[in-house]
């Protein structure tokens, strides 16, 4: 009869600890933002949904294919971070960059804002620019130095 026992050896012994030990690293490097990537890829989806979820359709109609766009870049970002993170983090400034241009694009893009449109950007703008540093920051904490 086997040994079903509830008390289980220490795996220190095992021959392969070593090996086991250096699979699991490899598979959880370059993870250290991931509760940033959820956001990320929500984010972009708001921001591509936002036009219709504010009704500004008719009153801006180049911000509304302006955010579609900028949104669907965000959600392929957030996709590209949980997909290929070891890859994909060094484009963290350029969604800094993508959440300064939110900022500005009401007045670049659109037709004089009103107050809920300028908001609504500003917001997604700031939102994505935290979150592009935060992934920035981990990048280059995680990165071996030479």
């Amino acid at each position: 009869m086997a040994n079903v026992s509830p008390t289980r050896g220490d795996i220190t012994s095992h021959p392969d600890v070593s090996e086991m030990r250096a699979r699991y690293a490899r598979m959880l490097g370059g993870r250290d933002v991931a509760l940033v990537d959820g956001p990320v890829f929500l984010l972009g989806l708001y921001c591509a949904v936002s036009p219709w979820i504010l009704h500004y359709t008719t009153s801006q109609p180049a911000l509304v294919t302006h955010n579609l766009i900028v949104g669907i870049a965000i959600g392929l970002l957030g996709l590209g971070f949980t997909r290929a993170p070891e890859r994909m983090y060094g484009l963290s400034w350029a969604f800094c960059a993508m959440g300064v241009w939110m900022i500005i694009a009401p007045w670049v893009v659109g037709d004089s804002p009103d107050a809920g449109v300028a908001l609504n950007n500003i917001i997604i703008g700031a939102l994505a620019l935290i979150l592009g540093l935060m992934c920035a920051g981990t990048a280059a904490r995680s990165t071996p130095k030479p």
